[in-house]
């Protein structure tokens, strides 16, 4: 141990002149010793980190190996050839994203295949687009009874493109509709939303008008904000029976359980609760059909990029429509053809903000 101290030669007083005390036992072994702490506290930390990140290693494998087992896959949902179907956009516009989901909601056999409901009627026709700059998520319902163009099928019921060309049909037939490409495309069954409802906790539903329901008896859905579990956010997104204006209502019934869920999903409370999280993912893989781009590693990435959404960026919203008629003995809804000229192109320029902003 060196110690500074001073002394006088002459009449100079000289500073810095070094001092040895000889160490007591005690002092020299104090030095390994903290040497030898402060290595095992450092070994300790990057432990706890290796540790820290194996277990978040482990948990991400488990989510992505979850989604990707549990989901069915379509093998062909793209309708061929690839050259007629709408152009990718161009420059910074290609980075939008568009991707279909079509609801079942008439159930299936216990074990029985998602992608096998592509033999039936779609309940649901939803379009969610992603715009280039990742700012906001933009969900369009198209109403089921809307009269469109088949490709290969004539006009019918946009729902039931589903069931007269499979999932590649169905697609082609958004894709004229909208004249935007998508990018994938999933088949739900709506069954899954009890489980992930529950995975939840529940969720908080802004109902816009009082119904009692058909599907569940002695239940009414008042008016106004109610918590719903998993069997009654079924109930409420299947009613339309009670409805005078049927799908319409029911459509927005979908769009308020679908904002909700959002709300629930993208809450600090959810995001940082890894139970929560695997308990969602395992509760909607089983009853989701997807083309194999939309896996895990698609979805993850996307995620990352929307970090910083929150649910008041999402906009939901519903296609134009100019009344309803009857073509033979079933009920149709017209589509807007005007409207749906600046909804096209909104679509295919990448500017639904500017569409939605627009005086409708």
């Amino acid at each position: 141990m060196r110690l500074l101290t001073s002394r006088r030669v002459g009449s100079q007083r000289i500073v810095g002149c070094p001092v040895t005390h000889a160490m007591s036992p005690r002092e020299a072994a104090a030095g390994p010793a903290r040497k030898r702490r402060t290595w095992r506290v450092a070994l300790i930390g990057v432990g706890a980190l290796l540790l820290a990140g194996g277990i978040l290693g482990a948990y991400a494998w488990f989510l992505s190996s979850t989604f990707d087992t549990q989901t069915e896959k379509i093998s062909e949902a793209f309708p061929r050839p690839y050259s007629l179907r709408p152009p990718v956009l161009e420059g910074e516009a290609a980075k939008a994203q568009n991707i279909l989901l079509l609801g079942s909601d008439t159930g299936r056999p216990s074990g029985g295949s998602v992608a096998a409901l592509g033999a039936r009627h779609s309940d649901s026709v939803i379009v969610v687009h992603i715009p280039a700059d990742r700012a906001h998520i933009y969900v369009l319902s198209i109403l089921r009874d809307s009269w469109v163009d088949v490709p290969g099928h004539g006009q019918a019921r946009i729902n039931a493109a589903l069931s007269l060309g499979g999932v590649p049909t169905a697609v082609a037939t958004i894709e004229g509709l909208l004249g935007a490409r998508m990018d994938h495309v999933a088949i739900v069954d709506f069954t899954g939303f009890r489980g992930v409802t529950d995975a939840l906790g529940g969720v908080d539903i802004d109902n816009p008008v009082a119904f009692s329901s058909s599907r569940l008896e002695g239940r009414y859905f008042k008016r106004g904000t109610l918590h719903v579990n998993g069997t009654e956010a079924l109930a409420f997104v299947r009613e339309r029976h009670a409805f005078r204006d049927g799908d319409f209502q029911r459509t927005r019934n979908q769009q308020a359980f679908m904002k909700a869920l959002m709300t629930e999903v993208l809450s600090a409370g959810t995001l940082t609760d890894p139970g929560k999280v695997s308990g969602l993912v395992g509760a909607v893989a089983p009853f989701l059909a997807v083309d194999p781009g939309l896996n895990s590693a698609y979805l993850a990435g996307l995620a990352l990029e929307l970090r910083e959404t929150r649910a008041d960026d999402v906009t939901f919203f519903t296609a134009p429509a100019k009344g309803t008629a009857i073509v033979g003995e079933h009920p149709i809804v017209k589509i807007d053809p005007v409207k749906f000229a600046a909804l096209r192109e909104a679509f295919t320029e990448d500017t639904l903000d500017a569409y939605l902003s627009a005086p409708q």
